[in-house]
């Protein structure tokens, strides 16, 4: 059953269909690389098959764990960045009540930031809840992550002993080598591995984001389940077949007409951290060599009153996806008032999702008659279904996309350079050189 879809046809002004049909052969080639595993970053296409090799082993011994932290905590901290925590914010984000104080347990992320206001105010929050934690790196040297586990190590420990730290503390990582592994055997934490062949922005849908997804309470067996269907409506040589090379291919055609910035437009509030997810997945995969689409994505209709007045009439370089949700979990309607003081009765009876329906086809006429190329991507509701799809079809588009642009998709060589300079500026051994060659710059930039 397919619970998404894509929709181009208001998109005939902007390109014809016959230039759409000419990229079937980009399309089955990229569809080639992938299948025989012989394009760039081939080593890292483990995410391809992995909704139809997911055993049902691993998501019971997943769901077993998460049914005992459920049962003996109030919070999970989820300590990871980028790909190591941005899959599960969005999956709990997409599918759970909004408020986190309906959520139980609560999954709050750290790590993903330097700043000792946030880690402080987290453990301020955590005092007098019950806590487990879920830390998440390949590798355990990534810094962020590294040190704001440090702090919830020692807080873990001073709180519950080594021994009772170390039983509820799981460990997400490589599954031989590395910090973290080697961290993890000698105090017993219970561990879950991320593949060598995935890398973390393709991870979702291993055990780093299934786990605090089980947690969350959330079903991740139909999130497989909706993946696998994906694989099947996201496979072939032909972009009539194809959903995720359509869509590969639209987004190219648009790149090489100067439309180098594609904005995700969302009309619920629930599909922000999708956006943030795919922000990451899209840019860290095409934004390499000198090229690349720029992704953005826009809360409608909040920033309808702020940034939509630079859509409508800004710089023509912006092309606009518009991912909807067809039905949303609970309904509510505008009451009707005897004095219609506030002239609203027009709106009496009608639903929130009535008038969001219009709010969404009224600026996306408007953007059309302003010039901006607009598609939509159609959910069909916030079920684990869906969202498993709605990942699959993302990971499959950016990857075809990523080889139709001919780039290597996999690899983030440009996320190093930062890395590297703050290593030297902090004075890790081994960076000795590149620490004296940056130091007389460093000194018009400081905080």
């Amino acid at each position: 059953m397919q619970n998404i879809w894509y929709n181009d046809k208001f998109l005939l002004d902007f390109l014809s269909a016959s230039e759409l049909e000419n990229y079937n052969p980009s399309v089955a080639h990229a569809e080639k690389l992938l299948k025989d595993r012989s394009g760039p970053g081939n080593d890292f296409l483990g995410w391809l098959d992995l909704p139809k090799k997911t055993g049902k082993d691993l998501i019971k011994s997943i769901n077993d764990k998460a049914q005992e932290i459920r049962s003996k905590a109030d919070v999970l901290i989820c300590v990871g960045i980028g790909g190591s925590y941005l899959g599960a914010k969005a999956a709990i984000e997409f599918t759970s009540p909004g408020f986190e104080d309906l959520r139980k347990p609560r999954v709050i992320f750290a790590g993903h930031t330097i700043n000792s206001d946030y880690l402080s105010d987290l453990l301020e929050l955590v005092k007098d809840k019950e806590v487990a934690v879920n830390v998440i790196s390949k590798s355990g040297t990534t810094t962020e992550p590294a040190i704001a586990f440090r702090v919830i190590r020692q807080w873990m420990e001073q709180r519950y002993g080594k021994k009772g730290a170390a039983e509820r503390i799981v460990a997400t990582t490589d599954p031989a080598k590395g910090a973290l592994r080697k961290l993890a055997k000698e105090e017993g934490y219970t561990t879950y591995e991320i593949p060598d062949d995935v890398g973390g922005r393709f991870s979702v849908l291993t055990p780093v984001g299934l786990f605090p997804i089980a947690v969350a309470g959330l079903d991740i067996a139909k999130l497989i389940e909706g993946a696998s269907q994906a694989y099947d409506f996201c496979s072939g040589d032909s972009i009539e077949t194809n959903v995720a090379g359509r869509y590969a291919a639209v987004r190219n055609i648009l790149f090489r007409k100067g439309y180098t910035t594609e904005v995700m437009a969302t009309f619920q509030p629930q599909l922000h951290f999708i956006n943030e997810w795919w922000k990451q997945l899209a840019g860290e995969s095409e934004g390499k060599d000198g090229t690349g689409i720029f992704p953005a994505g826009l809360d409608y209709t909040t920033d309808l009153h702020s940034l939509g007045q630079w859509l409508q009439e800004g710089v023509r370089n912006v092309f606009e996806t518009f991912m909807i949700l067809k039905k949303t979990s609970k309904t509510m309607t505008v009451p009707k008032f005897d004095d219609d003081s506030d002239d609203l009765n027009y709106l009496a009876s009608r639903s929130f999702e009535d008038i969001n329906e219009k709010a969404f086809q009224g600026t996306m006429l408007a953007h059309l008659d302003g010039g901006v190329p607009s598609a939509t991507l159609m959910l069909a509701d916030r079920s684990e279904t869906t969202l498993g799809q709605l990942f699959y079809f993302f990971e499959k588009a950016v990857a075809l996309s990523g080889y139709i642009l001919r780039v290597n998709p996999f690899d983030q060589p440009g996320v190093e350079a930062y890395k590297k300079n703050m290593f030297a500026l902090l004075g890790k051994a081994g960076f000795e050189k590149q620490a004296a060659a940056l130091s007389s710059r460093t000194k018009d930039i400081s905080i």
